[in-house]
């Protein structure tokens, strides 16, 4: 049970992290403090209403399948803002749930994860968001390539490859750049950073071992969905299924 001081010390805590990322932000010149304040507002109200939804949600095991999509509705939403991708931003989805969904199949067909929402939500929740990151900044990097770097795209065209073909030779190391952080955080493991999943079971008296197992599966299944969604990209942009509304007619696919 949280005693009142702890209520006190952690919303101490809240607002000089906030203040501190604002001022940082603002006297280095990076950004306006706005994005920051609305950030942690939004965060400590949606993680207040989500805790009450999910008190009612882990009691019914279809109530927590309606969550994983309200989550991957949200993820989409949310990538296509961040790609400025505007109606087109829909097709992100089919990135962000081309691994997730068969890694969570694999991981319920062979047993390591039972099907209850105490397990299939945060574990769908660490899929989805890591889909969504690496779909949000491999198109971003991906779309700016093909802006920047239009002369290339034509002089492919000249040499005779087919548009779509020209897009990819463009846009796929911009795109695979979004692979770094997954693969710096899988190599550092343990020497540089304990995840949340490795974290929450030992606060939650799991053995080690089966800590470091469950995270280890968590942490080679995020690769595997995150080089899925950077691949599934590349290959929506090289068939021009997403595209900037500014960049709509720049590349003619046949």
């Amino acid at each position: 049970m949280i005693l009142a001081t702890d209520w006190v010390r952690l919303l101490i805590v809240c607002v000089v992290f906030t203040t501190a990322a604002c001022a940082i932000a603002w006297f280095t010149g990076l950004t306006k403090p706005q994005p920051f304040l609305k950030a942690a507002v939004r965060a400590v109200l949606q993680l207040a209403a989500v805790s009450a939804v999910i008190t009612v949600v882990l009691a019914h095991l279809s109530l927590t399948g309606v969550f994983l999509v309200v989550m991957a509705v949200v993820a989409t939403a949310t990538s296509a803002r961040r790609t400025r991708t505007g109606r087109r931003g829909v097709w992100v989805a089919a990135a962000i749930l081309v691994g997730t969904v068969p890694a969570l199949g694999l991981l319920v067909a062979i047993g390591l994860l039972p099907v209850e929402g105490i397990a299939l939500i945060p574990v769908g929740g660490i899929l989805i968001g890591g889909a969504m990151t690496a779909t949000t900044l491999s198109a971003r990097r991906a779309l700016d390539a093909l802006r920047e770097r239009h002369g290339e795209y034509e002089a492919a065209l000249a040499l005779g490859f087919l548009e779509s073909t020209a897009v990819r030779l463009v846009v796929r190391q911009p795109a695979a750049e979004a692979l770094v952080p997954p693969l710096d955080q899988t190599r550092t493991v343990g020497l540089v950073t304990l995840p949340g999943a490795f974290v929450g079971m030992l606060l939650g008296g799991a053995p080690v071992w089966q800590a470091g197992a469950l995270q280890i599966v968590v942490l080679l299944a995020l690769l595997a969905v995150e080089a899925a969604a950077v691949s599934t990209v590349v290959e929506l942009i090289a068939r021009g299924l997403i595209r900037r509304p500014s960049q709509e007619g720049e590349v003619r696919l046949t």
